[in-house]
């Protein structure tokens, strides 16, 4: 029974708007409280108690709204890189060792934002330097842009329940 109370459940404003996850022990807990609501089960799992059973829950929304300040997305570079999903955005290898490249250089009135700011390897950051994308020869493998908080919940969660993806915009 411990191992399932620990598996993820996505939990929704009052507005169906996802906010994250929690365990279903922490669901449970909330339901049993009334604080949230089960909008979808997981079949053929039940929560046993001694006098009762429950269904297992996989999506919950709360009863009453919860403001969420998630206006924007912060900037930084843990988030460039979780954007870009770690791939060098020139070449398109992975490495442990990324960094962060502005594509119209700062020296040049590049800013810091996020339609600025790409994950790169070293070797490729190097080899552009002061230069934008064009002037290197070294086309972006996208666009930057700004991620929205939806993006970062979807990315966060590594097991998509298929239930989930209507309410994630994964459908």
């Amino acid at each position: 029974m411990s191992n399932k109370l620990n598996q993820q459940v996505l939990i929704l404003n009052q507005s169906y708007e996802p906010i994250g996850t929690i365990s279903a022990r922490k669901a449970v807990i909330l339901i049993y409280l009334e604080k949230v609501e089960i909008i979808e089960e997981k079949p053929r799992l039940r929560i046993h108690t001694i006098s009762n059973s429950y269904p297992f829950p996989s999506i919950v929304r709360l009863v009453r709204f919860f403001k969420v300040i998630r206006n924007e997305v912060i900037l930084s570079r843990k988030n460039v890189l979780r954007r870009d999903g770690g791939k060098c955005q020139y070449c398109g290898i992975a490495s442990k060792s990324m960094t962060v490249d502005h594509v119209l250089p700062r020296r040049r009135g590049g800013r810091n934002i996020w339609e600025n700011l790409v994950c790169a390897c070293i070797k490729c950051n190097n080899k552009k330097g002061d230069r934008t994308p064009a002037e290197a020869a070294m086309p972006l493998r996208k666009k930057p842009r700004k991620p929205s908080s939806i993006y970062f919940i979807q990315q966060s969660i590594g097991y998509v329940d298929e239930r989930w993806r209507p309410y994630l915009y994964l459908v």
